[in-house]
């Protein structure tokens, strides 16, 4: 009897296991990114299932309600900066449900990727991205700028009588660089904090901004159009003074900005000679978002996230988030001691090594060039580089 009893409390604990499996499998979190999309000449926000399906938010919305007469009756924003607001307090529960509802397929709400076109997936008010935040890049950078350096003064040293031929030109004397500095108010470096330089963030114009598959155009006369493949964070709610340990909470999630820069220069020397960020960063299309933002609840280590250009299929840039100097959190805290952030603002967070500013013999885009930008786990951009009519 006893032996009877044993075996059938067993069972009876086994079938309940596959019970609590099954129920939790159930309501588990189907994954989903979202994005912005235009077909049968309506502009819509859309969840994206499986990188493959695209689900009329407001049409799934409104099958689901009707399905759910109890439920709440949510209004479905056209604006995705509204939607990021509102995600914690409603929205982000019913997209959960939604992607559930229209993962079982053959729903009327539901499109093909392939059948829409994906535009921005948010247009930000604010565009901040970060400089030299990959140490190899901006060591290439400081590379090729001796290199350049030394190319002249030995066209200047040829020129003057007696100059020697062929003597080493090395970078030019000056002081020893300084330690990095806290930035009182900005940045308060820990205590042995042996990074060479601060966080820095410069300012991109969103009206540079174009769709994750629209053309990059090079403006007339420009020929050093150079590539930056980056992983940007979009702001989750307001956020001004934010300490580094709590900067996770105002991340609303991840997503790409193509960092399209003209090195072309100014022709004087102007401020000291120093790059010229609207110059350099802001001709319209020089920053392709998209094609889409992933919640940050289905990404684990977005600080270990690979990603890569190519050019016309050739590899030209290939690291990790893990190499950046300053990591999103460190970016966001610095950012809010600077300027208030909203929802939907995005932070790019630097370019790896590969790109041309750091070449002897660089090999700038051009016109008929297709590059590919890829964030693994976010998606990919894909542009025609095109001349400016």
């Amino acid at each position: 009897m006893l032996r009877f009893n044993t075996c059938a409390l067993w069972v009876a604990a086994l079938v309940a296991g596959v019970s609590v499996v099954a129920a939790a499998a159930e309501t588990a979190a189907v994954p989903f990114k979202l994005g912005t999309f235009r077909a049968a000449e309506r502009e819509y926000l859309g969840l994206v299932l499986n990188d493959s399906t695209v689900v009329d938010i407001s049409a799934a919305n409104r099958a689901w309600e009707s399905r759910n007469a109890a439920a709440a009756k949510l209004q479905i924003p056209n604006d995705m900066k509204d939607l990021i607001a509102r995600y914690d307090a409603d929205l982000g529960p019913r997209l959960r449900e939604l992607a559930r509802f229209a993962s079982t397929g053959g729903q009327a709400f539901s499109r093909p990727v392939a059948q829409v076109r994906i535009l921005p997936p948010v247009r930000p008010s604010l565009i901040l991205n970060a400089g030299a935040n990959y140490s190899e890049h901006a060591q290439g950078i400081i590379e090729q700028g001796a290199r350049e350096a030394a190319a002249a003064r030995g066209a200047a040293a040829g020129a003057a009588p007696g100059a020697q031929a062929g003597a080493p030109a090395g970078p030019p004397a000056g002081p020893p660089r300084q330690a990095a500095q806290s930035m009182t108010g900005y940045w308060e470096r820990p205590a042995g904090d042996a990074r060479s330089d601060n966080p820095y963030l410069f300012l991109k114009s969103p009206t540079a901004v174009v769709g994750a598959n629209d053309d990059v155009v090079i403006p007339r006369g420009r020929v050093q159009i150079d590539w930056e493949c980056e992983f940007a964070v979009v702001v989750g709610r307001k956020a001004k003074n934010v300490a580094v340990k709590d900067a996770s909470n105002y991340i609303f999630g991840y997503s790409i900005e193509f960092d399209v820069s003209d090195r072309g220069g100014r022709g004087d020397r102007k401020m000291g000679g120093g790059p010229d960020w609207l110059v350099q960063k802001n001709h319209d299309t020089f920053a392709p978002i998209g094609p889409y933002i992933l919640p940050k609840e289905f990404m684990a280590r977005p600080d270990n996230v690979r990603h890569y250009f190519t050019l016309n299929g050739e590899i030209k840039q290939d690291s990790n988030t893990s190499r950046m100097d300053y990591n999103l959190w460190d970016m966001l805290s610095y950012a809010s001691n600077i300027m208030t952030l909203s929802p939907g603002d995005m932070i790019a967070l630097g370019s790896p090594a590969g790109t041309n500013v750091e070449r002897e013999n660089p090999r700038w885009m051009k016109a008929g060039d297709v590059g590919v930008c890829i964030v693994e786990g976010v998606g990919e951009q894909r542009h025609r580089i095109v001349a400016q009519d």
